[in-house]
């Protein structure tokens, strides 16, 4: 057993599970994360895709694709003002933690609420469409079940907050100090160990989130094509036809070209010279 102080007079044994959950697993976690999106990356680009379905369905993708990111979206903004920002910052410009709590539970109950409709939503329309329940894989199933897991494990820590009212467990005090600590390599394993339990499931789901994050359709979310603002316009230009209006290919020179004589020939988009093309004519 080991002993550290998460506050002045007051000790908290660990054990060697806590040095490992809270003091070695997030940097394993983190190593396959950057890791599995280099091979990915490297190995694997034309998989790195979210392999879409909406071309098999759309009525129900309008709804749930929707309320799910943007749910999404919130939910990561409430995680990062509450792990990042110190409360006594909060408290600094003259927030109180009554007024932090309420509306941190007023969002984040929101978010949350609606980031699982949403994943209901879409499980239930690709596990009810055939075309789409058919191009689900493994992977896929995996995935959902981890992420599922996450939203209600973060939405569960969110309602006990509500019914335990003052009595509630202030997570700013316990997983927001350890989640700082470990940017700077010196967890505060103390802290964490004495959040509870349902803070320490949610912690240990996404961290397995973020571990089959790389090699999962999730990847798309570190994609941003950016490329397209300075993509080249798209130039059509009318088919090339040989000399004496047979078209190329044609196994009749003559006839082709007797008949094109007769018929006049269609007005097309005229051929546009490019710096490529020019260059291998001369």
């Amino acid at each position: 057993m080991l002993a550290s102080e998460i506050e002045p007079g007051a000790a908290v044994e660990l054990s060697a599970l806590d040095i490992v959950l809270w003091g070695v697993l997030p940097y394993v976690m983190v190593v396959v994360l950057v890791g599995g999106l280099v091979w990915r990356y490297k190995y694997d680009q034309f998989g790195w895709t979210t392999r879409s379905s909406q071309l098999y369905e759309s009525r129900l993708l309008r709804i749930a694709s929707p309320l799910f990111h943007f749910g999404l979206l919130a939910v990561i903004a409430g995680h990062f003002f509450g792990l990042v920002i110190p409360m006594a910052w909060t408290q600094a410009v003259g927030m109180s933690q009554d007024f932090y709590h309420f509306n941190a539970l007023f969002v984040g109950g929101i978010a949350g609420v609606g980031t699982l409709g949403g994943i209901i939503l879409l499980i239930y329309r690709r596990r009810t469409t055939g075309p789409v329940f058919m191009a689900t894989t493994g992977n896929d199933k995996t995935m959902y079940v981890v992420l599922t897991g996450a939203i209600v494990l973060g939405l569960w820590t969110t309602l006990a907050s509500v019914f335990e009212g003052e009595h509630g467990h202030n997570y700013r005090e316990t997983v927001a100090p350890w989640f700082r600590s470990l940017f700077i390599f010196q967890p505060d394993l103390a802290a964490m160990a004495a959040a509870p339990f349902s803070f320490h499931l949610h912690t240990l789901v996404g961290m397995a989130l973020f571990v089959i994050w790389p090699f999962t359709r999730l990847v798309h979310a570190f994609t941003a094509p950016l490329h397209y603002l300075f993509r080249p316009y798209i130039v059509y230009r009318s088919r090339d036809r040989q000399p004496g209006g047979a078209k190329a290919g044609s196994g009749r020179p003559g006839a082709a070209a007797g008949r094109a004589s007769n018929v006049p020939a269609r007005r097309g988009w005229s051929a546009v010279g490019t710096r490529d093309r020019d260059t291998r004519n001369r």
